[in-house]
């Protein structure tokens, strides 16, 4: 079994934030934690859970 590599993150300082980035071609849904370098996500907002998908 390989062990876990990954370095612990410390949650209590992580800075998370989502935005809409519209275009005319399409508009896509971002997921960033601002505290860490390359820590985001994209996807299209057709493809983003809504809040009542969470519920």
């Amino acid at each position: 079994m390989t062990p876990n590599v990954t370095a612990a993150s410390d949650a209590s300082r992580a800075e998370v934030m989502a935005s809409v980035d519209s275009t005319p071609a399409r508009s896509e849904f971002i997921i960033a934690d601002i505290s860490c370098d390359n820590a985001w996500l994209s996807m299209t907002v057709e493809e983003a859970p809504s809040l009542r998908d969470w519920a």
